[in-house]
């Protein structure tokens, strides 16, 4: 497996090796220990979760509050995605930088998403389907969502006509509001070494 650290310290690209043949194609997509070798903390997948779109919709940017934080492992496993991870700690050394991934099921590529960093996506395709390995349950009220239009964060998104978006991500304060409101992971509480 090919794995690439991005400008967010802690987040991965991971590409697998595939095995092809006239049947078709064979890769492993996760290996908990390639995770933890690589980000040096602990990964147990706690939830699985499938988010199925249509082209031009944009989901995101959301992460989760510390405690209980959440790292995810993302990958589409139907039709392609413009994924986006933005550095969302405060008091990162990289704090409000993001990193783009295309993400396609053909080409098997994951994201691996620190706590406390924001994740999203727009759909490239009809039918999309990403899938996110947890490493913590759905907790009620932990959610944060950041407005992945915002003119601060400035995220590449891509899209030629507005996106379809729920009214939850359209209404989601910018990055200075949730800074004032304190509703951000800061750096040295989810930097803790590996158990």
């Amino acid at each position: 497996m090919d794995v690439a650290e991005t400008r967010v310290p802690g987040a991965f690209v991971f590409t697998p090796e595939q095995i092809r043949d006239e049947r078709g194609s064979f890769f492993e997509a996760f290996r908990g220990d390639h995770v933890e070798a690589v980000t040096g903390r602990p990964f147990r997948p706690e939830q699985i979760n499938y988010s199925v779109s249509r082209r031009n919709t944009l989901r995101g940017v959301h992460t989760v509050a510390v405690p209980p934080g959440q790292a995810k492992y993302v990958t589409c496993v139907r039709g392609a995605l413009r994924d986006i991870i933005v550095d969302l700690r405060v008091g990162s050394p990289a704090f409000g930088e993001y990193h783009v991934t295309s993400l396609d099921a053909g080409s098997g590529r994951c994201v691996y998403v620190p706590e406390g960093v924001g994740h999203g996506f727009l759909s490239l395709t009809d039918d999309a389907c990403i899938c996110y390995v947890v490493s913590t349950r759905y907790v009620s009220g932990t959610q944060i969502d950041i407005d992945p239009l915002d003119p601060d964060l400035a995220l590449p998104w891509g899209f030629s006509e507005p996106p379809l978006m729920s009214a939850k991500d359209a209404t989601a304060p910018g990055v200075r509001e949730a800074l004032a409101e304190g509703l951000l992971a800061h750096w040295r509480d989810v930097r803790r070494p590996a158990s």
